[in-house]
Parts: C-alpha cells; structure tokens; sequence
C-alpha cells in the first residue's frame, strides 16, 4: 500500500468476501486494523479465511456470515452480526458478484438474471440497510464493486455489463447522503484482475482476454482504500488499472438540458429533498429497530 492507513476500531462489512478481491479486501482491512464481518455464501472458505486471520491475532478481528445478498433477511442478519459481535459498522463494502455464461441472452425466454439479481439488486440491498446501521454510528463509508465494464458496452458479457452500469448509476444517485446521514459512496471499477469471474468467461473468440493487461491485486486494493480513506471522495467511481488508480468524472448533462434557472430552483430542491430523506431515515431506523 501507498497510504498511511489508520483503519484501527473501525469495523467493516464485506459481502462476496470468501475469495477473489473480496478475500484480499478482507486481508487488507484487518492489516490496517479493522474488524471484519464477511457475508458469503461460500461457507468453507468463508470460515477458513476467518479463521487463518484470528489465528494471528490476540482477539478475534473476523466473523463469517452464510449471506446470500438476495435476500433481505440475510443482508440484516450481516450487518446486525457486525453490530452484535463489534458495536456497529463504519466501512461497507458490498462486493459480491458473479457473471453468467454469455449465452443466457438467447436461452429460454423465462425466469431471471442471476447476475443482476446478486451484481445490482443486491448492492443496492446491502446499501439500504447499509445506510440505516452507518448513520446509528454517525456516518461512514460504503464502497461498491463496480468494474471498468461499468463504462463501456462488453457484447461478451452483457448482463454483468449490465450490472456493472447499474451498479455506477446507483452509486452516483447517492449525492444526498452525505449531507443526510454523513455516508459517503464510492464505487471502485477495476479493469480484467485474475479472479474466478475472469476464467469463467470460456467461450468461443474471446482468447484475447488471456492476453489483454490484468490490474494487479495490490493496485485493486489502492483504489479501494482511496474510496474508503479519502473523506473528499462521494458519489465518485475510482478505476483500478493495469497503470494504476485514477478517478473517473461523472458524466456532464448536455449544456441544452440546463439553464441558470434550473440550477437555482435544484439547489432548492435539494434543501428539501435532503430534509424529507432524514425524516425518511428516521422512520426507517425506527422500523429496523436500529
């Protein structure tokens, strides 16, 4: 790492934190100092990561959680564990992803995308009750994984393309919650990285993934830290590149949409928008009982 990272008494959730960027995001944090909650539904690898890093620690600084990130129930279980065993939850990571096989945009004409249920629904589960457990601490941080697909059209891949533009969109929409709730949101966007979702793209006439540039893990692990430390950084997509971290600009509406008038009338609207989401909040913690 870079950066003089002080991450000591804080506590993190990572859901898809088993293996992959998720197992070295896991191993990153507690090496900073933080505890971890990881939500997987990958049980063994889960618990075997939890236990290789309280192995090396005079107290226990990890707890696995079965989460599929579906499900409602297993999102609040997740994070109500992280409060239960560490006292609340400073850093969320909502990582978990998959990719389908690239054929299922011609298979049977029924059911639905698990990518999208698990690479966009599930971000944005994790992120609503992400929120309600950060602003019972008094703020924080949640990072989603997005990926550099998030940017540009993938015809190898669409659904987790898909997703991935989802998954920025969502996060750039967040802009009210730092002022609601003192949460930033980031999303951290890597190019191709050696993970199971690489290999599992096999099929025929893209052998040129083998030989495209891959993102070192360490440089993935910079942009997230960047998303995580970095208090300037809202609503803001961070690339991880084979050269490096670089923050990716939000897109400029047209210059046609906007007039001096509507600039005005938005920085009123948001004054209000900003005070229906707190009142918003606070039913929805009452609710949650959180």
């Amino acid at each position: 790492m870079t950066q003089d990272i002080k991450l000591k008494n804080k506590v993190a959730v990572v859901t898809g934190g088993s293996k992959g960027i998720g197992k070295a995001l896991v191993t990153a944090l507690v090496e900073q100092g933080a505890k971890v909650v990881i939500g997987d539904i990958l049980v063994n690898e889960g618990e075997e990561l939890v236990k290789a890093l309280n192995s090396k620690q005079p107290d226990n600084v990890a707890v696995f959680v079965r989460t599929d990130v579906t499900s409602w129930d297993d999102n609040k279980k997740l994070f109500a564990t992280a409060e239960k065993e560490f006292g609340g939850v400073d850093i969320a990571c909502l990582n978990a992803g998959i990719s389908e096989h690239p054929q299922t945009l011609f298979g049977p004409l029924e059911g639905e995308s698990m990518t999208l249920k698990i690479n966009l629904d599930g971000v944005i589960k994790g992120n609503r009750v992400a929120i309600l457990h950060l602003a019972k601490r008094g703020g924080g941080v949640i990072v989603n994984t997005a990926s550099a697909a998030g940017f540009v059209g993938t015809s190898i891949i669409p659904h987790y393309t898909a997703s991935k533009h989802g998954v920025v969109g969502w996060t750039r929409s967040m802009q009210p919650m730092i002022d609601v709730a003192n949460v930033r949101v980031n999303a951290v966007c890597p190019y191709w990285v050696e993970t199971d979702i690489l290999a599992s793209i096999d099929v025929p006439g893209v052998g040129f993934i083998d030989v495209a540039p891959k993102v070192p893990m360490e440089t993935v692990m910079d942009a997230y830290m960047t998303a995580i430390l970095d208090e300037s950084q809202h609503c803001q997509t961070i690339i991880a590149l084979p050269d490096g971290v670089r923050v990716e600009p939000a897109f400029n509406i047209w210059a046609s949409c906007v007039t001096q008038e509507m600039v005005e009338a938005k920085m009123v609207d948001y004054k209000e928008e900003v005070e229906a989401w707190k009142s918003d909040l606070k039913e929805a913690r009452m609710r949650a009982n959180i």
